[in-house]
């Protein structure tokens, strides 16, 4: 059963806060996420609430670092699973475009849907590896030639339509997802940056406010993502996958989908 969420509006001094922050740089503000509560926050969470900055942080990374870890070939059935279509159970939905696909057309042709890393492989250089290269919660199913354009770009505002992307956006050096999906994008970044550390053998992966990392273990840009986390808050669809990777998968969770507002709270 998914976490009931309690939203508590902030005070109203926080929230005229916000706005005027809103009017000297309105390309980069976004009033900041409402607090939540979760039936998690007295157990899985209980070391986490209260804190902030990097304290909040450390407490998250030993939190979700306990986790089972999938082979890369298990991540096309547990896509099929965490992303099937709430209105169609023989699909599923594919981010940047919100297409909904057979679950039948994975691979790698033209009209298939393929494993798309959120935060690009390249970036750290983890590739296919179990763990970061294989973790469900930054996974997502995408359109074969709509995940070829985004390749390992960094994310920002801005650019001409991608084809078939459902309104997502390119340039040379970023892409920026439709609407509907700039706050899953945001939350799953954070996510990796929380989860990897560097202290398992893998890449220490970082927000930063870059478009050009490459191959170095940064994603950008940190300003438009806190943007996407506070503009476009967790749908259903999104706390249904985390359930899902709880339960089923890898029995750890995206904190960011669960208290969107700790992204404030950290960065």
């Amino acid at each position: 059963m998914l976490a009931t969420r309690i939203r508590r509006w902030k005070s109203v001094a926080l929230v005229t806060s916000a706005v005027l922050v809103g009017l000297a740089t309105p390309a980069l503000t976004a009033t900041p996420a409402a607090a939540t509560t979760t039936a998690y926050d007295a157990t899985y969470y209980k070391n986490a609430v209260g804190k902030t900055g990097s304290s909040l942080k450390s407490s998250l990374h030993t939190i979700i670092t306990p986790q089972t870890k999938i082979s890369y070939s298990a991540v096309w059935n547990a896509l099929k699973v965490t992303d099937q279509d709430p209105n169609n159970s023989n699909n599923v939905i594919l981010l940047y475009s919100g297409a909904s696909r057979s679950k039948s057309l994975n691979g790698g042709d033209v009209g298939d849907w393929n494993r798309e890393h959120t935060w690009a492989k390249s970036h750290g250089d983890f590739g296919e590896v179990t763990g970061p290269g294989t973790d469900l919660h930054h996974l997502r199913p995408a359109d074969v030639q709509v995940n070829s354009i985004r390749g390992n770009k960094d994310f920002d505002n801005g650019g001409s339509s991608v084809t078939n992307g459902g309104g997502s956006l390119t340039d040379s050096d970023s892409f920026e997802p439709r609407d509907a999906d700039k706050g899953d994008v945001a939350r799953m970044i954070l996510y990796m940056a929380v989860r990897y550390d560097g202290g398992d053998g893998f890449a220490d992966l970082e927000p930063n406010e870059s478009v050009s990392n490459g191959s170095n273990p940064y994603m950008g840009r940190l300003a438009v993502l806190k943007q996407w986390n506070a503009e476009d808050p967790p749908s259903a669809f999104e706390e249904k996958r985390n359930q899902a990777i709880y339960d089923t998968y890898q029995h750890n969770r995206n904190p960011f989908i669960d208290h969107p507002e700790w992204v404030e709270a950290i960065w």
